[in-house]
């Protein structure tokens, strides 16, 4: 392996595993532990006992990209706060799963909206502004008449419809740009520009096979045209080590070459299910045929909310399968 690999990959482990907080527990012992590790620029990345949260601070307050789940939501302000007293303004959701909204109403009363929405008028006190993408709204809400799955309070108070949104914040750039047909339906990945980091959500995981929400939209080529995207957006720096940084929904701080791998993995599986798929094969032949086999013992699981088993399957009926 490479060695700065090894350096980078030894100090995020070390980072998200050994660090204490000031309880005395390491995080993850409770759904309430938070540590954060700094990343480069304004961006920092906080690990959550259920993922990854990303904060952007400057002068004029702090981002929040997806909320981790509501029990830890009291953690994440509170580490924000260690970081700063400036307000928390904008949330950002990646998609619509509870593990990265169902902390958006805490977290938004925590904060203030700027008045009329612009940059430079008066502070009200209704709290966050929660940006997505529409489709993350609709399946957050429901139509007239029905019962919502998910508290109004936590929905999204700002949508964008098109391929893309911009703002500008603390002095940097930052386009939030939606991935159809991905994970979900609702993906967007977030990219500061000037501090050089991409915040992914689920698009990418560095802990388990890619997780495909067929009911929401997600499919097998979405991902990976989402995992190209994230290459599209990142540059290297030495010995493809650095550079610009990948956060992703849940596992380690990430850059390029770490997205390339898991790609290149993605894919590799996607072609082997598809040939078999091509050979009229059942889903109980290609589960046999054990198309992840290589991989298995980094992003496998034969329990859990994610198992191998889920995963071959959706690959398998977003390719035809029968």
């Amino acid at each position: 392996m490479r060695d700065h690999g090894v350096a980078l990959i030894a100090a995020v482990a070390v980072a998200a595993t050994a660090i204490v907080n000031a309880a005395g527990r390491a995080p993850g012992d409770s759904a309430g532990d938070v540590h954060v590790l700094p990343v480069q620029g304004n961006v920092s990345m906080l690990v959550t006992s259920a993922g990854n949260v990303t904060v952007q601070i400057g002068d004029q307050g702090v981002l929040v990209v997806d909320s981790s789940i509501a029990e830890a939501s009291d953690g994440v302000v509170a580490a924000i706060r260690r970081l700063t007293d400036k307000p928390i303004r904008y949330i950002i959701n990646t998609h619509a799963h509870p593990d990265h909204t169902s902390g958006n109403a805490n977290i938004a009363r925590a904060g203030a909206t700027v008045g009329g929405g612009t940059i430079g008028t008066a502070f009200t006190p209704s709290g966050a502004s929660i940006l997505a993408h529409e489709n993350v709204l609709a399946r957050m809400s429901a139509p007239t008449g029905s019962a919502s799955p998910t508290p109004t309070d936590a929905w999204p108070t700002n949508t964008y419809f098109g391929e893309r949104k911009e703002l500008f914040f603390n002095g940097e750039a930052i386009e939030i740009l939606h991935q159809p047909a991905a994970h979900t339906d609702g993906d967007s990945l977030v990219f500061f520009r000037r501090s050089d980091v991409v915040s992914a959500g689920d698009l990418f995981l560095t802990t388990t096979y890619p997780v495909i929400d067929a009911k929401w939209g997600g499919t097998i080529q979405g991902v990976i045209a989402g995992l190209n995207r994230i290459l599209v957006l990142t540059v290297p720096k030495d010995k493809q080590e650095g550079g610009t940084y990948v956060v992703p929904g849940h596992g380690r701080l990430c850059d390029e070459a770490d997205v390339l791998e898991y790609r290149d993995m993605v894919t590799i599986v996607r072609d082997r299910i598809q040939d078999l798929v091509s050979r009229g094969m059942s889903l109980e032949q290609v589960k046999a045929a054990r198309p992840t086999l290589d991989y298995d013992g980094r992003y496998g699981s034969k329990t859990g909310p994610w198992t191998t088993d889920m995963f071959v399957e959706a690959v398998y009926r977003n390719l035809g399968g029968k």
